[in-house]
């Protein structure tokens, strides 16, 4: 199996839940759970100048992330979040606006990295800033294959940002309401899913799409050919990052050249643990997700 080189964008922050805090951010929760696979990972981020930005660096690097592209602030805060669950372990988030990651200012050096890179990961939430916008703009065209993680967070995203974002991408991920509002931008009037896939799908010109659908699964729309899995059946401790290690994992097992229906069945399986457990990055081994998968 080739080994990937995988640059994820955005935000890296602090998630502070009622009684405790950990560090996360969609990007950096991906960049975690492709490491964990033994995935070449950077991120290209910023934080804060003090003891809040230097945790998230050293937590980074003690996992094998590479951390070169992680600008530190001397003007702005590492980035904090506030989570909220509800009684079934569905968060809700109070981000912190402006902190580090949302002035991620442009280098040469990321060009040379991107070049080097297989896969760069990108969602819209790092874009609610002018600078880091400008930075990931800047970066699409040199990416090899583009990611892009919708991950709606009103009011931090238009219609006009996500669709520039979504017609530079080779694969995009979606939940069926952020799927549903996208496709609606486009002038769709359907109802179907698979129908609204096909729909986005021809209008953006795009070979891969990935819907998920909480705790019914998800949905792989592959070179023309849909693929499912219905969900795992667990007990929910809260669903932060689970989304993440699921489009993590997705990308980890399709791109290494397995199936698509392998690559979907593995992404719900880590998608459904992670729910199942504390936090948005557990310690996963491929021995107890495949047992998870094979009781």
């Amino acid at each position: 199996m080739k080994k990937l080189n995988v640059i994820c964008f955005g935000e890296v922050l602090f998630d502070n839940f009622p009684t405790h805090s950990k560090i996360g951010g969609a990007p950096l929760n991906v960049s975690l759970r492709l490491r964990s696979f033994d995935v070449d990972v950077s991120m290209i981020s910023s934080v804060g100048d003090g003891k809040y930005g230097n945790r998230i660096l050293d937590f980074l690097n003690n996992r094998g992330v590479n951390t070169d592209g992680i600008q530190i602030s001397p003007l702005y805060r590492t980035g904090q979040v506030k989570v909220n669950l509800n009684s079934s372990g569905v968060a809700t988030y109070d981000i912190s606006y402006p902190v580090a990651w949302d002035k991620i200012t442009s280098r040469s050096s990321y060009e040379k990295q991107l070049k080097e890179s297989d896969v760069f990961i990108y969602g819209s939430l790092a874009c609610r800033d002018s600078t880091s916008r400008a930075t990931l703009i800047g970066l699409l065209p040199i990416a090899p294959y583009r990611v892009f993680d919708v991950n709606l967070r009103a009011p931090y995203y238009s219609k006009e940002l996500l669709l520039e974002l979504i017609q530079q991408a080779d694969f995009v991920k979606f939940n069926d309401d952020e799927l549903y509002e996208v496709a609606e931008y486009l002038g769709s009037k359907y109802n179907s899913m698979e129908q609204t896939i096909v729909f986005l799908a021809e209008q953006i010109q795009i070979e891969t799409i990935c819907v998920t659908k909480g705790a019914y699964g998800a949905v792989l729309y592959h070179q023309n050919v849909f693929y499912y899995n219905s969900g795992y059946r667990i007990k929910v401790l809260d669903t932060v990052g689970s989304g993440d290690s699921f489009l993590a994992s997705v990308i980890y097992k399709l791109l290494n050249g397995e199936g698509p229906q392998e690559a979907i069945d593995f992404g719900c399986a880590v998608g459904a643990l992670v729910a199942k457990s504390d936090g948005a990055n557990p310690k996963l081994s491929m021995q107890e997700i495949a047992k998870f998968m094979n009781p």
